[in-house]
């Protein structure tokens, strides 16, 4: 296994894994698989100040993790989303994990301190979404701080989006920049 900074050569392997998602999940709540123009755009945007992680195998790459801006302004310059997709076949081998642990490796070395994960949520477990996010961030250390009620549609029902939240580093009164 070999976790490394994404290409903009990877944007096919990787939309390759997040198509699946989009169209038979709600995991995310895009509707529409973006073009591989659109996603290696979103690779290259996200690149600019944040890190973005592929994990590689034997078989290929088996999946990513990158952070995003949490709000645009800059008191939250500290701050950040982040998000993690698997191909279904790496699943359970902890591969998720330490692709996960790389992110915030690299998100503190360069000073960030609240990591934000946004994720889909239902009460009763369905065929588009399990609980799998939500206990996968428990064990990387996160805690639920928010829950947001019936705001994405998608598959002609309702889900709600919980946020949860884990600090990354010490705030100071005088945190360092950002790297």
């Amino acid at each position: 296994m070999l976790i490394r900074p994404a290409r903009l050569t990877d944007a096919a392997a990787l939309l390759s894994i997040y198509a699946p998602y989009v169209a038979n999940t709600a995991v995310t709540f895009e509707y529409t698989v973006p073009t591989e123009a659109e996603f290696a755009r979103r690779i290259q945007e996200t690149m600019r100040k944040y890190p973005y992680l592929a994990l590689e195998t034997q078989d290929g790459l088996m999946g990513y993790a990158y952070a995003g801006a949490f709000k645009g302004r800059a008191a939250y310059d500290w701050a950040v989303e982040t998000t993690i997709y698997l191909n279904p076949a790496a699943q359970g081998k902890g591969y998720g994990r330490a692709l996960y642990s790389a992110l915030e490796e690299e998100l503190k070395r360069r000073h960030f301190l609240n990591a934000y994960a946004c994720i889909s949520w239902i009460e009763k477990e369905d065929e588009r979404l399990t609980h799998a996010s939500p206990l996968f961030h428990e064990k990387m250390g996160y805690s639920l701080c928010g829950t947001f009620r019936k705001c994405g549609y998608k598959f002609g029902r309702w889900y709600d989006m919980i946020w949860m939240e884990k600090m990354l580093g010490e705030h100071t009164g005088n945190p360092q920049p950002i790297q």
